[in-house]
């Protein structure tokens, strides 16, 4: 873990076992890992959010298990980059961690139910905007109205027409 100007480090397909040295973050130069396919168990160490210009990661197929780290990059990382590890758990993969489990049952706060409500709000508030932004234009200039309510008639005439040449020419050649 001296290698502190590593740029890659790809240690993948090698039948490696034991834990993933808890100091691999000391490698801040990194921007490619692969330790896929080996025999890795344990957690992946903290550390690890410390290599800020990783862009490449690959964990795949050991035996690693706990919570995931997030943070930094380590948020950006597909599910794919965890694969074949059954006892990981956390973001980005969909299997909840059983303290995440234990802070639903007892009222924990979830920050996503914050950025749901944000969500929601804007999305409503928008959709009010954008509905009175239309009607009330048309309430206000009849001569807008009239056009646009002209030609929504002439449409659904048009639709209309389509509909019936269609299911005609269906039934009746």
């Amino acid at each position: 873990m001296n290698l502190v100007g590593l740029i890659s480090l790809n240690l993948a397909r090698n039948e490696f076992t034991g834990h993933i040295p808890i100091n691999i973050g000391d490698m801040q130069s990194l921007e490619s890992l692969d330790l896929s396919r080996n025999h890795f168990s344990g957690q992946i160490p903290e550390s690890i959010v410390k290599l800020s210009k990783l862009n490449y990661l690959n964990l795949s197929y050991n035996q690693l298990s706990g919570r995931i780290p997030s943070g930094t990059q380590l948020d950006t990382f597909k599910e794919s980059s965890y694969y074949g590890n059954s006892e990981l758990c956390g973001m980005p993969l969909f299997k909840t961690c059983k303290d995440d489990e234990h802070n639903i049952h007892n009222g924990g706060s979830n920050s996503n139910d914050d950025d749901d409500f944000g969500l929601f709000l804007g999305m409503g508030l928008g959709f009010v905007v954008g509905l009175w932004s239309i009607l009330g234009t048309l309430l206000l200039k009849k001569s807008w109205a009239f056009t646009y309510f002209q030609w929504f008639d002439d449409m659904t005439n048009n639709i209309y027409v389509y509909v019936a040449v269609k299911i005609n020419r269906h039934f009746y050649h």
